[in-house]
């Protein structure tokens, strides 16, 4: 599970912010919200509320990017890192960027941070605590020279070999994490921290994210019941009664290959499809049991809220299956606000040690307490030199927000900040 996450002079974020799923010492829905884990009382939840171009979606970004860096090193020294430092300044852009992320893998905490600029990854640490704080690596990079040096804790017993090979495999623009991976030796730690990265935190779901493939893979290969999903839409009220999952082969087009190799693609997919000479199409249609008949629709003739909803439903099996973390880019999008609600209720009620992490514009939630914490309750707001400012619901004191305060109205009165400044109605065009 997360414990923190924390930016700095990462795309609209300037100074250090930081995002926590720790919880305060509130018992308000503590059965619901709240995991007891090796001393730390950690939140499932955390959504953030924000004016557009307010930095909402960076704080997810930067979670996604360090994902990335991890689990998807550069395969040339030469290759940029694809992000953009704060631009608003001028002395952010030719600083170094720093991403750091706290948390727990199997019992044991893990504290990683990487500091880097679009050409290079300048140093890098990861530190545990088994029971005790300890270092597992440092790294630091000479630009100069372009390589990379690795120093591994005094806990840490590794050969000569390992090392040389671990910084041959690290380059410049690589975390030591990335370069582990090329690196056919074990290590438990590396393993444990890349396992963490690859098998709990999931890639971030965009409002544009396509995820009825993802979720239909995932029934097909067993790590989700076909059952469980039809269960959660049947509680949405779609009246679908099954999901038809059928995979079709179909002959390649003529001149399929001749374009391919234009491309000079050349991977063991293409010979595979070289050897069959056709391609596995699936088609997903949804049942619907109406008046006791049952009627079948291909899901393109589906709306987009019922689309989406199949999505959220496999999202959601695989977070009470599973422990996990899905970072979500506006939650609602498509949604209506009872099913918005539906569906975070059904999360904190089932799950066990999974969390999210959302972006949201519905600011229901906000004016029923019976819902929320205070803590789960993230804003960000644009400061006057256009940087984001993150902060919780839980960081105001009583003086702005009581136990008695309509959180939704005094959200709308600006008294929280984090809503946009908008200028009036007429505009004039001549």
């Amino acid at each position: 599970m997360i414990i923190n996450f924390s930016l700095q002079n990462f795309g609209s974020v300037k100074d250090k912010q930081t995002l926590t799923f720790e919880a305060d010492k509130s018992k308000h829905l503590n059965d619901y919200y709240i995991v007891n884990t090796n001393g730390f009382r950690l939140l499932k939840l955390a959504l953030i509320y924000g004016a557009n171009a307010s930095g909402k979606t960076t704080i997810l970004n930067g979670l996604e990017f360090l994902r990335d860096l991890v689990l998807e090193p550069e395969e040339k020294k030469t290759d940029e890192l694809e992000f953009n430092p704060f631009l608003f300044d001028e002395q952010t852009p030719n600083q170094t960027s720093i991403l750091s992320i706290n948390f727990l893998q199997n019992g044991i905490r893990y504290d990683y941070e990487v500091e880097f600029t679009e050409q290079a990854i300048v140093s890098e640490k990861l530190d545990n605590y088994n029971p005790k704080k300890a270092n597992v690596f440092t790294r630091k990079t000479d630009l100069k020279h372009q390589f990379s040096e690795i120093k591994f804790g005094s806990k840490i017993k590794q050969d000569k070999t390992f090392k040389k090979t671990l910084e041959s495999n690290t380059l410049w623009n690589n975390t030591v994490l990335g370069g582990y991976l090329k690196t056919n030796i074990d290590f438990i730690e590396l393993n444990e921290t890349v396992d963490w990265f690859s098998n709990y935190l999931k890639p971030l779901v965009y409002t544009k994210t396509k995820l009825e493939g993802f979720v239909t893979s995932i029934i097909e290969n067993k790590e989700i019941q076909k059952k469980d999903v039809i269960s959660i839409l049947k509680k949405a009220d779609f009246h679908i009664s099954d999901i038809l999952i059928q995979e079709e082969d179909e002959e390649l087009p003529e001149g399929f290959f001749d374009f391919v190799e234009k491309l000079e693609i050349s991977n063991d997919r293409v010979n595979k499809l070289k050897e069959e000479g056709k391609i596995t199409s699936v088609s997903i249609d949804f049942e619907h049991t109406v008046n006791g008949k049952k009627y079948s629709l291909p899901i393109d003739l589906e709306s987009q809220g019922t689309r989406r909803y199949y999505g959220f439903a496999g999202l959601l099996a695989l977070l009470i299956k599973n422990n996990n973390i899905i970072p979500i880019d506006e939650l609602e999008s498509s949604l209506h606000p009872d099913l918005y609600i539906q569906f975070i209720l059904s999360f904190l009620v089932n799950s066990q040690d999974s969390q999210i992490l959302a972006t949201t514009h519905n600011r229901e939630i906000l004016d029923n307490k019976d819902l929320f914490r205070n803590d789960a309750i993230w804003f960000t707001n644009k400061s006057e030199n256009c940087s984001t400012q993150l902060y919780s619901l839980a960081d105001f004191d009583t003086s702005v927000v009581r136990d008695t305060t309509n959180v939704l109205n005094a959200y709308k009165s600006g008294k929280l900040k984090g809503k946009p400044n908008l200028g009036d109605y007429y505009i004039d065009l001549d």
